[in-house]
């Protein structure tokens, strides 16, 4: 028999049986729609990541107290990072262009009647360039603020709006930790990176921070929370932060193991990377059995079909069709099956993906390959599934199923 032929009474019989053929397909459309989508999630989760990292500032590496292993567990931070670390950086390492250290304190913040509670930043000028921000209104802080240990502030945007409304703040005066301090700028917007809002933070220069707002608290000096660094260009970045960590092993006389950790963006990338990565294939995978149960209703149905049309296929032996005409022509209706909803269910995929991003922060976009892969494997289940109730047709004797009719 023509292949043509047999796709064509295949179409139409499924054609006939609409509401089946329907059902049939739902478990495959929503198993194709859950991939994509879950793949596309996780690819938008990545690019969002990398974007954000990228608003740091270029090639910065950050070097903070403590080894890796031990940050994050309820153990205090030991104060092993100073002030005058960040000065030797900047002023021994030659593969260094900017050091900006930092001083952060969550501080209340008060105007006339309005409060809120933010982390206030202790910060060098430096700050601007090496984080990569930007001033929308009045100036930034200066060396003068800086040796002045002066009482100045520049807001984060949000912080701006929420005290000040529509009015200019630049000039006023309002409370840090119940002292007084002048307005002189409003950060440009910068939005959320790792769930820290970098809009609803405060900007005061570091030693006024020390002098006046937290104190000194190591016995090393001007202790410091972290230290930004940003190399001259990307090809600097590795020989960078092994002149750091020299130049710190020396200073802090270490012979053991570092009481500081280097890390840079490449480094944090990939750790994202890695969970993002993970967390799409155990989502997709999950979304993926979707994709088996709809194969398992593939094989039911066409059982039930070749049940239903016994008479038909005694029939057509008996015209001189043979096993392998009656193989094809439910293979194919196994895969026209499938692939319909394998299409289908990628067009709402890709449809979730675009609401996704126009709700979201993430990226909205389509791998090519998830699709082709997608849809290929719909084909292939329904090709799978579909050999079963196709040899059991094939296989029939024509007397037999003419006489059962």
């Amino acid at each position: 028999m023509d292949i043509l032929e047999s796709i064509h009474m295949a179409t139409t019989t499924l054609w006939g049986h609409k509401l089946r053929s329907s059902l049939t397909m739902l478990g495959i459309v929503i198993g194709n729609a859950a991939v994509i989508t879950m793949v596309g999630v996780g690819q938008g989760a990545q690019r969002l990541a990398a974007e954000q990292f990228e608003s740091l500032g270029a090639n910065v590496m950050f070097v903070t107290p403590g080894l890796r292993r031990t940050r994050g567990t309820s153990f205090e931070r030991p104060n092993t990072l100073v002030f005058a670390d960040a000065k030797a950086i900047a002023s021994q390492v030659p593969t260094v262009k900017g050091v900006a250290p930092e001083i952060t304190s969550p501080q209340l913040i008060t105007y006339r009647n309005r409060n809120t509670n933010n982390t206030v930043r202790g910060i060098t000028p430096e700050f601007l360039t090496v984080r990569n921000f930007d001033i929308a209104t009045g100036r930034f802080i200066n060396d003068i603020d800086l040796k002045r240990n002066s009482r100045v502030v520049v807001l984060g945007s949000e912080i701006a709006e929420k005290l000040f409304d529509s009015q200019n703040p630049i000039g006023k005066q309002l409370r840090i930790k119940n002292i007084s301090f002048q307005i002189i700028g409003v950060m440009e917007s910068k939005g959320t990176f790792l769930g820290t809002n970098q809009d609803e933070l405060a900007y005061i220069p570091l030693t006024t921070m020390v002098s006046q707002i937290r104190g000194n608290t190591s016995p090393y000096g001007i202790e410091v929370n972290v230290i930004a660094v940003s190399a001259k260009d990307e090809n600097s970045i590795e020989a960078a932060q092994f002149q750091i960590e020299n130049l710190l092993r020396l200073r802090h006389k270490i012979v053991d193991e570092d009481d500081f950790t280097i890390g840079t963006q490449k480094d944090v990338l990939q750790i994202v990377g890695t969970i993002t990565g993970g967390l799409t294939i155990m989502l997709s995978s999950i979304a993926a059995i979707s994709l088996l149960v709809g194969g398992i209703g593939v094989m039911n149905i066409m059982l039930v079909s070749v049940t239903e049309r016994t008479q038909e296929i005694g029939l057509r032996k008996a015209l001189g069709a043979n096993q392998q005409d009656i193989l094809v022509q439910f293979l194919i209706e196994a895969v026209i099956l499938s692939a319909a909803g394998g299409v289908l269910g990628t067009l709402i995929g890709v449809g979730g993906i675009m609401l996704l991003g126009a709700i979201s922060p993430l990226s909205a976009s389509v791998s090519s390959g998830a699709i082709i892969v997608a849809v290929g494997v719909s084909g292939g289940i329904g090709l799978f599934f579909g050999v079963v109730p196709a040899q059991r047709a094939a296989q029939l004797d024509p007397i037999v199923a003419l006489r059962s009719a």
